[in-house]
C-alpha cells in the first residue's frame, strides 16, 4: 500500500434522505412556531385595542394629556399613571444599571475565588425567584417605615428641591423605585454576565498582550465588546419595571396626582389596572383596556429602541 493510499481520508458521505428530510421538516417547525409567537402577541395587541375602542372615539388623544380618574363623571385620563411609570422605572434603571453591570463584572472575572462566586451567582438568581408579592409585603414593613426617617431628613435640609419638596408619607414613589431596582437587579446581572462571559479570550489577551492594565482592558475591550448584550439586559429589565405591578401597587400610594416629588405618593398604569378593573364597568373597562393598551405600545416602543441600539452599535 502507498504512502498516498494511507494518507487518504475517506469521502465524506452525504446525509441521507431521512436526514435531509428531517432537517427541512425541523426548520419549518421552528419557523411555525416563530410565526405562532408574532400570531400570538398581534392577537393579544388587536383583542386589547377592540375592548379599548369605546374610551378610543370618546376620549380620543385627550386620554394621554389628562390626570383625572373620576369613575363617578365617567371622565377618565391616563397622565398621571404614564409619569409614574416612567419616572419609577428611570428611578428603578438609575441605580439598577450601574450595581447590575458592576456585579456581574465581578462575578464574570477572577476577583473571587471560583466556590465564591458560584454562590454569589446563586444568590443573585435568588432574588429574580422571590414572588413580588413577598416583595411588597417587604416593602410595607421593612422598607418604607425605613424610608420615612430618611424621607424627613431630605425634606428638612433638601426641601428645597423639587424632588424633596413635599413631606414623607409612607406610600410614594421612592420605596416603589427601590423595590424596582431589587427586582430587576437579577435580570441586569444575569443577563450581563453572560454577555461577558462569552466575549472571546482572544481579545483579552491581545489587549494585554499590548500593555494595558486589567481595569483598562475590562472598561476598553471586555464592557464594549459585550455591550450589545448589556443593552439587551437593560431594556429587559426595563420592560420588566414598566410592567410589575402588585410590589409597586403595594408601596406607591396609588395616587393620580403629578408631583416632582419622590416622597409624595404616585400611581402607574399597572398599579391603576390591579386597582379599578375588579369592579369596572361599561366605559370605566375601555378606559382601562386603553391604558393597558398604552403600556403595552411604551413596552414596544422600548424594545425597538433596543434593538436600534444594538444595531447601531454592531456597525461601529
Amino acid at each position: 500500500m502507498t504512502l498516498e493510499a494511507k494518507d487518504a481520508k475517506p469521502a465524506i458521505q452525504p446525509p441521507s434522505k431521512f436526514a435531509q428530510s428531517f432537517d427541512r421538516g425541523f426548520i419549518w417547525v421552528t419557523r411555525l412556531f416563530a410565526v405562532g409567537v408574532a400570531a400570538i402577541l398581534l392577537w393579544i395587541a388587536v383583542q386589547v385595542a377592540i375592548a379599548a375602542l369605546p374610551a378610543i372615539s370618546e376620549f380620543g388623544l385627550s386620554f394621554l394629556a389628562s390626570s383625572t380618574w373620576n369613575p363617578v363623571n365617567e371622565d377618565y385620563g391616563v397622565l398621571a399613571p404614564v409619569y409614574g411609570t416612567l419616572v419609577s422605572s428611570f428611578i428603578a434603571l438609575l441605580l439598577a444599571v450601574p450595581i447590575g453591570v458592576g456585579t456581574a463584572v465581578l462575578l464574570s472575572e477572577n476577583f473571587l475565588p471560583p466556590n465564591v462566586r458560584l454562590v454569589l451567582v446563586f444568590l443573585v438568581e435568588l432574588l429574580a425567584a422571590i414572588p413580588s408579592v413577598v416583595y411588597g409585603l417587604w416593602g410595607i414593613f421593612v422598607l418604607i417605615p425605613s424610608l420615612k426617617q430618611l424621607g424627613g431628613w431630605l425634606h428638612s435640609n433638601f426641601g428645597w428641591l423639587p424632588i424633596f419638596s413635599t413631606p414623607p408619607s409612607g406610600a410614594s414613589m421612592l420605596p416603589a423605585g427601590l423595590i424596582l431596582t431589587i427586582m430587576i437587579l437579577p435580570i441586569i446581572t444575569a443577563i450581563s454576565r453572560d454577555a461577558l462571559i462569552s466575549v472571546p479570550p482572544e481579545l483579552r489577551q491581545a489587549a494585554i498582550g499590548l500593555g494595558a492594565t486589567r481595569w483598562e482592558t475590562i472598561f476598553q475591550v471586555i464592557i464594549p465588546a459585550a455591550f450589545s448584550g448589556i443593552v439587551s439586559a437593560v431594556m429587559l429589565a426595563l420592560g420588566r419595571a414598566m410592567g410589575e405591578t402588585m410590589a409597586v401597587t403595594m408601596v406607591i400610594g396609588n395616587s393620580n396626582k403629578i408631583s416632582p416629588s419622590l416622597l409624595a405618593p404616585a400611581n402607574t398604569i399597572s398599579s391603576l389596572l390591579a386597582n379599578q378593573f375588579a369592579e369596572a364597568s361599561g366605559i370605566q373597562v375601555a378606559a382601562l383596556m386603553y391604558a393597558a393598551l398604552i403600556l403595552f405600545i411604551l413596552t414596544l416602543l422600548v424594545n425597538i429602541l433596543a434593538e436600534l441600539i444594538v444595531i447601531r452599535m454592531r456597525r461601529l
